[in-house]
């Protein structure tokens, strides 16, 4: 289908992106890693907020792909496309031009980021010190002055991995999962920062928490995610509260 590319089964593949069909009026776009798939994702958006990107109702990026669904065709009278008359031609002409696009590198300073405190206290923030090098004391400081994005959504409703991290600073998962993290969880696992939004089970280190994790979910809120995919995240120690002054007794 491209010029350069190769056509696989089902797909077509070209500079690091292979592009398959997943159904009629959707594609799925595989990614080399993580880093490109937020680049793709990313220029999705530009694409689709400038108009540039008609007839895709849903975007939904993964660890490293992005699934593209509701890629119409032209319809008839009753809102569907004929069968056997263009259908999937749409899907089949915007593979081909995926190809093709220079994407550009990410940009983690596009738009203001959300603020989430956190207080910087887990049971795994010293061993997490260890694997970094560092005394416990300074794993908040290299933690919060890292610029985070939402890479893609899962796991629970409001969770977001996110994505910033310097390889460096990576940690495994803990050998054991708990059967119980509680809400509000501030954890690493990998390339990935993420807050529990509800409590559930995990294996991921826990550094820390976050003040109020009722905000991650709400369904009354619209959306009702405080963090989607490309939503930039800085996560920040609240200032301590001082003790009311008291008038010396006379």
């Amino acid at each position: 289908m491209e010029s350069g590319g190769t056509e696989g089964t089902g797909g077509t593949e070209a500079y690091g992106i292979r592009v398959l069909p997943a159904g009629p009026h959707a594609l799925l776009v595989e990614l080399a890693d993580g880093e490109r798939a937020e680049a793709f994702h990313a220029e999705l958006l530009r694409r689709r907020e400038r108009g540039a990107l008609p007839g895709v109702r849903e975007i939904v990026p993964g660890a490293r792909t992005v699934l593209l669904d509701g890629i119409e065709d032209g319809t008839g009278r009753e809102g569907r496309v004929p069968a056997g008359r263009g259908r999937g031609r749409a899907r089949d002409r915007l593979a081909c031009d995926l190809l093709s696009w220079p994407i550009p590198p990410l940009r983690r300073e596009e738009q203001d980021a959300v603020e989430i405190p956190v207080v910087y206290d887990g049971p795994d923030l010293e061993e997490v010190a260890a694997l970094w090098g560092v005394r416990a004391d300074e794993v908040p400081g290299l933690h919060s002055r890292t610029a985070f994005r939402v890479a893609f959504c899962g796991f629970a409703p409001g969770f977001g991995y996110l994505t910033g991290l310097p390889e460096r600073l990576y940690v495994p998962r803990r050998a054991t999962p708990r059967t119980r993290v509680p809400a509000g969880a501030l954890a690493l696992a990998g390339p990935y920062t993420g807050v529990y939004p509800r409590p559930s089970p995990g294996g991921w280190q826990l550094i820390g928490r976050m003040v109020d994790p009722a905000v991650l979910w709400d369904p009354r809120r619209e959306p009702a995610a405080l963090l989607g995919p490309g939503t930039r995240v800085r996560f920040v120690v609240p200032e301590p509260v001082p003790p009311p002054r008291t008038e010396p007794r006379r």
